[in-house]
This record gives C-alpha cells, structure tokens and sequence, in this order.
C-alpha cells in the first residue's frame, strides 16, 4: 500500500521509499523517512496534490509522488 492509497484521517508509518536518485533524495528532504508517522490531511478535488501532515508541519505531495511511498 502506498501514501497514494491512504484515506483521510489515516495515520500511518513510512515503511521505505521506491524512488531513485534525485527524486528519493526529495521525499527524504521532506520529511519522509522510514519509520515516520505521516496524518493524511486533504485530498484535492481532483486528487492531486495531497496534503499530509508530517514531523509538525503541513506537506502537500503529489500523487506521483505519493505513490513512491510505501506505509503500514
């Protein structure tokens, strides 16, 4: 299950990141490390982005990323 499959309201935990390269090194820089609780927060009327709460602070990601997210 990836950040993407989440509904609002969830709670989960950053299991590992499927990205390469520059585009992990991101979501790292973001806040999104293994072993983090992440709060899904709002979803967009279209669905992307998706704003997440994180370490304390408000993160919106896109779908594309999102699904670069593998939780629990």
């Amino acid at each position: 299950m990836t950040l993407r499959d989440a509904c609002i309201g969830d709670t989960v935990t950053v299991r590992k990141l499927t990205g390469e390269g520059a585009v992990r090194r991101r979501i790292m820089d973001m806040g999104l490390t293994k072993g983090t609780a992440v709060t899904v927060r709002k979803v967009a009327p279209l669905g992307d982005p998706i704003e997440v709460t994180v370490r304390g602070y408000e993160l919106s990601i896109r779908k594309a990323d999102a699904e670069m997210v593998v939780i629990e």
